[in-house]
């Protein structure tokens, strides 16, 4: 049975790296037949693995860089069929567990990195013009709210 396979019918955990420097926020930029999207650096972990050390691999795997791994700041669900990708990720559910990340001093991105099948490179978003496909959609209200209001558990959402 392959990963993907073995991701369907169960909660999958997975860890996000929000990376913000200068006003922008660092994303993966993936295609499909409607045109670009946008995931923050992260994914399922693997048996064994600690969230530490799968935020690591996947930060490497999909903008070529180690980061520095801070708190945890936010939560959300994704259950599939509850979403505008139900006809394809009905049986996908997964936890969405998000750091406060930065990068080390001196270490930029590769943004010409290719981590998962349908990313094309990776960059930086100016926050004060999010695209429209960042996913989820709900991490642009939250990347513009004050830190303090911010709230931990967004919930099911897209």
């Amino acid at each position: 049975m392959s990963t993907a396979e073995s991701d369907r019918n169960r909660v999958r955990p997975a860890v996000k790296a929000i990376i913000i420097r200068d006003g922008q926020v660092l994303a993966t930029v993936n295609d499909d037949v409607d045109g670009d999207w946008y995931l923050l650096p992260g994914g399922g972990m693997e048996f064994g693995e600690s969230m530490h050390e799968a935020l690591q691999r996947e930060c490497l795997e999909e903008i070529g860089c180690p980061v520095e791994i801070g708190e945890i700041v936010m939560l959300r669900d994704y259950i599939g069929a509850r979403h505008e990708f139900a006809a394809t990720d009905s049986d996908f559910q997964q936890l969405e567990i998000y750091f406060e990340c930065r990068l080390p001093d001196g270490v930029e991105p590769d943004v010409g990195m290719v981590g998962d099948e349908s990313q094309t490179g990776a960059i930086w978003l100016d926050l004060a013009n999010l695209p429209g496909r960042l996913y989820p959609k709900a991490l642009q209200t939250w990347l513009l709210a004050d830190p303090a209001t911010r709230p931990r558990y967004l919930g099911a959402v897209n």
